[in-house]
């Protein structure tokens, strides 16, 4: 089959790729910004022929009046957790629907399959009424019939779930929490979700119909982070009091957790209601099929951490930082209007140990120099409403383009050109650009250039500018220093 997939660069998205792959079908990837597409790791170099990639906002109806319009099914995974609860938010949610499904009724799609939550729930959040409106919106396709997968909790490596319990569990042994956390849910494993995702692809008791998947555990929040301590031999207090407003709650969850403070508000918005499989609706009664407990979800993301194996994290997404949806366009560092701090080293050792060091830094490695004003800045950052340093990095040895990094994100990942560069995600009053470059000397010889540069908006952004430069000679040139000598 072909098969037209949206949110490609999402966390399900990125999953499901290698694996409708691997089934044979042919693969076009409708991406908002092709520069920061990258085919997954997972995905073998022989099945890169069946992969296609097409830009085009959905946002922009005019962007999508060249995209292909043969192929046999189509894949809607956008969404959005950024959003601040506003009608605003819903509206942009409905539109995106809507002129998905007018290009749809252009092409020859038979069907189409959506991701959805599960909402069986009274006085739902707006993120999951909003979910509810967009299955309305796919519906009305006059070509294509919908099949809605609508799952509760997602359980995996680098899902924002996983990561925001297991957060809280390893760096409180005791937490004074909201009363949502006794709310009920029905966890699922990702392997699970891309399980029904190909199951009712083509499947003729699946088109037309909606259906509620989750795992076999109905379990509470506060069973889901007593059961992730016990998994990892934490002994952990949890006490629940009635005082925590939404907003406290949100705040509460975005200080102590590597979650931006957008995605926290919609987090705890929706955790107010139950998100347990109606069995009227289940799908085990046209798709049978034994999902994972929740423990041996657990056990396998773990698995996938200690063996650098995590294909996607819920960080790639644009809605876990603050940066504007067209970042590519900084690839290139301006030259005018700019401060900069160039520092220049050269060096005798293998060229690949030095940039084995480069595409190591930040995460647990940390930044070669002075750690502890690097976690000063992240706090700093979240104080103020930024993503701080808890995002860490997607695997340890191995970047992309798109890829959080701490509080930058990847622009540039060339290792065969030997450069690196990371544009801030911080707030500032400006933008911000770090470079790690390595380049030859006239007499053979190499160098390790780091270019730190800075555009500063308006009289503070100046100000900003010289009050951390007495900082740069400790931080940069210790980091220039190190990034050459670790490990030697």
């Amino acid at each position: 089959m072909k098969i037209l997939l949206t949110g490609a660069t999402g966390y399900i998205g990125q999953r499901l790729l290698p694996v409708l792959a691997a089934a044979g079908h042919e693969v076009i990837c409708l991406v908002r910004d092709a520069r920061r597409f990258a085919l997954p790791d997972t995905l073998p170099p022989s099945q890169h022929a069946q992969v296609q990639v097409v830009q085009g906002d959905l946002l922009r109806p005019e962007s999508l009046a060249s995209l292909p319009t043969e192929f046999d099914a189509a894949y809607y995974l956008v969404h959005s957790m950024s959003g601040d609860g506003s009608e605003n938010f819903f509206q942009l949610e409905q539109a995106s629907a809507q002129h998905f499904t007018e290009y749809l009724d252009r092409t020859t799609a038979r069907q189409v399959i959506y991701l959805s939550g599960i909402a069986n729930d009274h006085d739902l959040s707006v993120h999951l009424r909003s979910r509810e409106a967009v299955e309305a919106v796919l519906g009305q396709s006059r070509v294509a019939q919908l099949t809605v997968l609508r799952a509760s909790i997602i359980i995996g490596s680098g899902s924002a779930s996983f990561e925001i319990i297991r957060d809280l569990v390893e760096k409180l042994p005791v937490m004074v929490t909201p009363r949502w956390l006794n709310s009920r849910c029905q966890p699922l494993g990702v392997r699970d979700v891309m399980f029904y995702l190909t199951a009712v692809l083509d499947n003729p008791a699946c088109l037309g119909q909606s259906f509620d998947v989750g795992g076999p555990d109905v379990l509470t929040y506060r069973e889901m982070l007593l059961g992730l301590a016990a998994a990892r031999g934490y002994r952990r207090w949890i006490l629940t009091v009635p005082v925590l407003t939404p907003r406290l709650s949100s705040w509460w969850l975005y200080l102590v957790t590597s979650t931006s403070f957008s995605l926290a508000q919609s987090l705890v918005e929706s955790l107010k209601n139950d998100t347990v499989v109606d069995p009227s609706r289940s799908i085990v009664r046209v798709v049978p099929h034994t999902c994972m407990p929740y423990r041996e979800a657990l056990a396998l993301a773990f698995r996938r951490i200690e063996q650098n194996e995590v294909v996607s994290s819920w960080s790639d997404a644009m809605s876990s930082g603050t940066l504007r949806p067209d970042y590519m366009n900084a690839i290139q560092i301006p030259r005018h209007g700019m401060f900069f701090d160039r520092q220049l080293r050269p060096f005798t050792r293998p060229v690949a140990e030095v940039l084995d060091n480069i595409w190591r830094i930040g995460g647990d490695r940390g930044w070669y120099k002075t750690d502890w004003l690097w976690r000063i800045r992240g706090l700093m950052d979240k104080l103020v409403g930024g993503v701080g340093l808890r995002r860490g990095r997607r695997s340890p040895n191995h970047l992309r383009a798109g890829d959080p990094l701490d509080f930058w994100r990847v622009l540039v990942a060339d290792r065969a050109a030997r450069r690196l560069l990371l544009y801030a995600e911080m707030k500032l009053p400006g933008e911000a650009w770090l470079q790690f470059r390595i380049i030859d000397n006239p007499d053979g010889s190499q160098a390790l250039e780091q270019l730190a540069a800075y555009r500063p908006q308006g009289l503070l952004g100046r100000l900003y500018w010289y009050a951390v430069l007495p900082f740069h000679g400790i931080i940069f040139k210790g980091m220039v220093k190190n990034l050459i000598s670790y490990g030697q």
